[in-house]
């Protein structure tokens, strides 16, 4: 089980989704699903569309706390972190300084390496040269520095001949990009709510798809979940370990995500690709599935990243 949920103490929340970037449309899922259950648990509700005015907007609505239901840039990255600093309004997920080094996928890869969290090597170049030859043998994956739910992330395949033209559109609209080694193998994920690390989910995408792609985390019957994974023992454990020591050494706090790589039938290694501080909160969701699957609903578990909302974090 994963604990008790604490009562009722604050009343009235903004719930922040929308914004402006590329998970725009995902980010107004994630909140009008936590808009909903929040009023269901009793709380008085302002959804709030973030635009560029979204100080003047606070300030009006003057909530108690802020649901930061926004992903990608502007919510996920620091940004709005320090606004509701600024404004003292205690929010949910995590604090600016973990939000900008987890988003940034280059910085985030010294600070795990560095707490012996394995990351899958990777360099960063310019878009021209990343056109002009591969920077690493094939096979390769092709990611923005700073997006989230697989935006612009494309696989260079072990038998191109050279750089696609398709690397102009993947990566995002950065001039730097991420040329990563790829990892094959199984898909798996587990998150830290608090300080109470999730059971393990293999995700296997559906459709014919060849990784977790923005369609296989968002569309109906895109991917299948298992839960809990299929794994050897020692294996899920070190799972669940190198999550929490992700979480740790990054300053994540509230809800967080760790997506792995499990090469079993090759190398057998266990790679880290990423740590989420702005999980999805929609229908197909993961987290909200592993809540569950410890014994919190849906609602419960909002509730709790309400009360445990803070600034300073």
């Amino acid at each position: 089980m994963i604990g008790r949920v604490p009562p009722r103490k604050r009343d009235h929340v903004a719930v922040l989704m929308g914004g402006w970037s590329a998970e725009r449309e995902i980010s107004l899922s994630s909140g009008k699903a936590v808009a909903a259950a929040l009023v269901d648990e009793g709380y008085r509700v302002s959804a709030i569309d973030v635009g560029r005015d979204i100080a003047a907007r606070l300030t009006e609505a003057a909530p108690e706390v802020c649901f930061n239901a926004l992903h990608g840039r502007l919510g996920e990255d620091g940004c709005v972190q320090g606004l509701l600093e600024c404004l003292a309004i205690p929010y949910t997920h995590s604090g600016v300084l973990a939000s900008a080094l987890a988003m940034h996928k280059e910085r985030a890869k010294d600070v795990l390496r560095t707490a012996g969290v394995p990351v899958a090597g990777a360099e960063v170049v310019t878009r021209n040269e990343a056109l002009s030859r591969h920077v690493m043998a094939p096979p390769y994956v092709v990611k923005p520095l700073g997006e989230g739910s697989s935006v612009g992330v494309i696989i260079v395949g072990e038998s191109s001949k050279g750089p696609p033209e398709l690397i102009a559109e993947g990566g995002g609209l950065d001039e730097y990009i991420m040329i990563e080694r790829y990892i094959p193998g199984r898909e798996l994920t587990c998150a830290v709510i608090g300080d109470f690390v999730t059971e393990v989910i293999e995700i296997l995408p559906l459709k014919g798809l060849d990784f977790y792609d923005y369609e296989a985390k968002y569309a109906p019957g895109g991917s299948q979940h298992v839960l809990p994974a299929n794994l050897l023992p020692d294996v899920y454990q070190l799972v669940r370990k190198y999550t929490l020591e992700a979480n740790r050494a990054l300053g994540c706090r509230g809800v967080a995500r760790a997506d792995f790589r499990y090469d079993e039938a090759g190398s057998g290694e266990i790679v880290c690709l990423e740590i989420n501080t702005q999980p999805g909160m929609t229908e197909t969701s993961l987290v909200p599935e592993m809540a569950e699957y410890a014994g919190w609903s849906f609602g419960e578990l909002v509730r709790w990243m309400i009360e445990d909302a803070s600034c300073n974090r």
